[in-house]
């Protein structure tokens, strides 16, 4: 069934530039940074309050992290993943009334899109992240492992190199056409990139991340966040939320569910989300939260692909302006 049907369009408003379908996109972890959030908190009174509950739900400092710092504490899982997700629910209170066809995220920002469609309600989706970003950084000491971006190479020679390296190292995130990130053991990871090298990448880069993220290191946190996810109530998303496990829209709460128990040991399908967004009509798009690194990867899946920030007080004000 094509994707058109399985929900029913927004009627859109004519003579405005957010008249086309309009799909959110969420950002994951990488795009913090220190002074995020400061001047949406300053502006706008719906920011703020998101803020001032995110602190209760969350207890955690995360007013002082986001836009104090210092750079090395917010870089930590345990507290980069609610900061973000705090701000990226801050803009998005600020934001005009869109009428979203559908959400997406980029791993973490995937419950960012879920709340956005209602399927999760606020002090559930801060609990949630908290959970996550903990289970991942403990994880990461317990069971140190690593990531490399591998630019300018087939996702498909990328899978095959990653068969032929020793040791676990898995496709993680397929970002764009000619970039895969791969994560899993250090030693094989580093393999993988050497190896990546003489095959023809442009870069194989390792990242500074403390752990190997959608790699099977992470099942023992998998099946932890699992049994804690089942206690929470997840409802049916209003709109398509497109799944980084599939790259396919999830269309009930046990889909939902699914989706984000298999999520911490199952690659990023990013392209994959985006043509699902070309087939439900949406070519047009806001970034919702810090930086901008989804706008960066969707010019280079499709470069007729709009994107617009909205992680800052002059993004909200020029969206506003043309709502």
């Amino acid at each position: 069934m094509p994707l058109q049907r399985l929900w029913r369009q927004p009627a859109q408003q004519k003579g405005n530039a957010m008249s086309d379908p309009v799909g959110l996109l969420f950002p994951g972890q990488g795009s913090q940074f220190v002074g995020m959030g400061a001047d949406l908190y300053a502006r706008f009174p719906q920011s703020r309050d998101v803020y001032e509950r995110a602190e209760q739900a969350l207890e955690l400092p995360v007013k002082a992290l986001s836009f104090e710092g210092p750079e090395e504490e917010l870089r930590q899982t345990r507290y980069t993943q609610p900061a973000i997700l705090t701000h990226s629910l801050a803009a998005l209170a600020a934001l005009p009334k869109l009428n979203p066809v559908l959400a997406a995220g980029h791993s973490l920002g995937e419950y960012s899109a879920l709340y956005a469609a209602g399927a999760l309600d606020f002090d559930s989706v801060m609990k949630l992240v908290k959970r996550r970003g903990a289970l991942m950084y403990s994880e990461g000491e317990k069971n140190p492992g690593t990531m490399a971006a591998i630019i300018g190479m087939d996702a498909a020679a990328v899978e095959q190199l990653c068969k032929e390296v020793t040791g676990v190292v898995v496709p993680a995130n397929y970002n764009e056409p000619k970039q895969t990130v791969v994560s899993g053991e250090v030693p094989a990871v580093k393999a993988a990139a050497e190896l990546a090298k003489t095959r023809g990448a442009l870069k194989a880069l390792l990242l500074p991340v403390s752990g190997a993220f959608h790699s099977p290191l992470l099942r023992e946190s998998a099946a932890e966040f699992g049994d804690f996810l089942a206690s929470f109530e997840i409802r049916t998303p209003s709109f398509p939320v497109i799944a980084n496990v599939t790259g396919r829209p999830v269309t009930t709460a046990d889909q939902v569910r699914d989706c984000l128990t298999r999520q911490l040991i199952s690659p990023v399908r990013w392209v994959a989300t985006i043509a699902s967004a070309g087939e439900l009509g949406c070519r047009r798009f806001v970034e919702v939260g810090p930086g901008s690194v989804l706008a960066g990867l969707a010019r280079r899946i499709d470069r007729e692909l709009v994107v617009s920030p909205a992680g800052k007080v002059p993004d909200v004000e020029a969206l506003t302006a043309a709502a």
